[in-house]
């Protein structure tokens, strides 16, 4: 089974749950290409280094590596995918949410120089769970969906929308668990 990114529910609000996310890392990379493209053009180098194109680190006072000869190591896969708008038109940050044991320290550095591993802040969202097709104008309407619910609960968004997708591309468009997560003011 796919770990999946923890986060404890805070409160219900009509529309979206108000969840606090503790700080995790990523291995992301940035794109410029169109929404529905972004993630593909993302993919292969992300999914290359949770496949082993990677260095691994020892930690400090191991009494043996615990690596494969080659030097790399294997991650398992996280869900969701994440998917955020960058400052410049049609640019976006794609992140795969790295497995809950692993630390800055520990991490895997990527050989892809355009793989960036980072560890992202522990932090109050809102967000809104739903099915359906990946295209933009149904993350970008759930957005739209989710601020105006926000701002009405009388809370204060604090940074980009992330665009979420927890199953594969093959799963029926139906059953795919897609979310819209909003980060808000503490």
């Amino acid at each position: 089974m796919t770990e999946q990114q923890p986060y404890r529910v805070v409160s219900r609000h009509p529309g979206f749950e108000l969840r606090r996310y503790p700080a995790h890392l990523v291995a992301e990379m940035q794109v410029q290409a169109p929404f529905t493209r972004a993630l593909i053009e993302a993919f292969r180098p992300l999914a290359g280094y949770l496949g082993g194109a990677n260095r691994a680190r020892h930690p400090v006072g191991a009494a043996e590596p615990t690596t494969s000869a080659s030097g790399s190591e294997k991650i398992a896969m996280t869900v969701p995918v994440v998917q955020i708008e960058g400052e410049r038109p049609g640019a976006y940050l794609i992140q795969f949410v790295l497995p809950a044991a692993l630390t800055a320290a520990t991490a895997p550095e990527p050989v892809d120089a355009r793989v960036r591993v980072r560890e992202v802040a522990a932090q109050l969202a809102a967000a809104m769970r739903f099915s359906g097709r990946w295209t933009e104008q149904t993350f970008g309407q759930r957005a739209t969906m989710l601020g105006r619910s926000v701002t009405a609960a009388g809370l204060q968004p604090t940074g980009a929308v992330r665009y979420a997708r927890f199953d594969l591309p093959w799963k029926p468009w139906f059953l795919r668990r897609n979310e819209v997560v909003l980060p808000v003011v503490e």
